[in-house]
């Protein structure tokens, strides 16, 4: 058996994935009960502001700005208590809140982006786009425990966020992250993609589906191709994972060699499925495909595991 960790790439593959650039120093060891008072009375707070599943962002000589100081959001109506301390960047406490406006009640110069357009159109910088992953799962969270799941008495946030602790039975809650295996079946030759009934025209993708309880990663690899496909998986390997705030998921990538060939695809879960050769998997990435065939844009790990793998050797 061979070590590689001393071979491996100095950056990691998960660093070029969508919603992966954040780079807060969260202090996680040093969360308290007046670590969000103190960061909201720092002269250099930033906070983004969230609602219904979109960012508001500032817009001004054709840049947008995910950031807004305290004063700005309060005169957006930003509600501040239910805000939630991310943590500190070079610039100062970086902190979410959920918006005080809808939409259409916005000025001008702030526009309402919901967190796909924004990461696929790239319209904010790495950094920025891995603060929403951060501060929009964490605020989804709180926002769905305000209840105890043991006793249904009122929770109470802790920790700037971190934490909820039930008013009734003194329950600990704390945030969750969903686990999905997003995974590319391969053989020499060929890959297997298939195709959603709610994606886009003519897009194909990787299979992919949570993680059971009890489950390891490689376990899931192979029984959710199983599953929606009807192929085999042998050895699986990882390559790379990519935070995703819809609301609060981690994709977990990985490589599946399948050991079998004949496709029976869940017809519930893909309206097709089908193997792709590495000349024709080159072409949909060069968006050169005769049919028109596409997959998912860069900033999805689905297309990291698709280029990988029409690059290798």
């Amino acid at each position: 058996m061979t070590f590689s960790l001393f071979d491996a790439p100095q950056r990691e593959p998960s660093q070029f994935v969508g919603f992966a650039g954040n780079r807060i120093d969260r202090q996680s060891e040093n969360r308290t009960e007046s670590s969000l008072a103190t960061a909201l009375a720092d002269p250099a707070a930033q906070i983004l502001l969230t609602r219904a599943g979109r960012i508001h962002l500032k817009l001004a000589d054709g840049v947008f700005d995910a950031h807004y100081s305290l004063e700005e959001a309060r005169t957006l109506g930003a509600k501040l208590e239910h805000a939630v301390l991310l943590g500190r960047s070079d610039k100062g406490p970086v902190i979410a809140a959920p918006a005080g406006r809808d939409a259409e009640e916005l000025p001008e110069t702030i526009k309402a982006i919901d967190y796909r357009s924004v990461y696929i159109q790239g319209l904010i910088g790495p950094e920025e786009l891995g603060e929403l992953a951060q501060g929009a799962s964490l605020l989804h969270w709180n926002h769905t425990h305000r209840f105890c799941g043991r006793c249904s008495a009122r929770t109470e946030m802790r920790i700037g966020g971190y934490k909820r602790v039930c008013t009734g039975c003194q329950a600990e809650h704390f945030p969750r992250t969903d686990p999905v295996a997003i995974m590319l079946a391969v053989q020499r030759d060929r890959c297997l993609l298939g195709r959603s009934p709610h994606f886009m025209p003519n897009m194909y993708s990787a299979l992919a589906g949570f993680i059971e309880p009890g489950e390891t990663i490689e376990q899931a690899v192979r029984r959710e191709t199983l599953e929606e496909s009807g192929i085999e998986i042998g050895r699986v390997v990882y390559h790379a994972s990519q935070p995703w705030p819809f609301p609060h998921t981690l994709m977990i990538g990985c490589f599946g060699e399948a050991v079998s060939d004949e496709i029976s695809f869940d017809g519930d879960e893909l309206e097709d499925c089908r193997w792709f050769s590495r000349d024709e998997v080159r072409s949909i990435l060069a968006g050169e495909h005769p049919d028109g065939i596409g997959c998912p844009p860069p900033g999805a790990i689905a297309h990291h595991l698709i280029r990988a793998w029409a690059e290798s050797e």
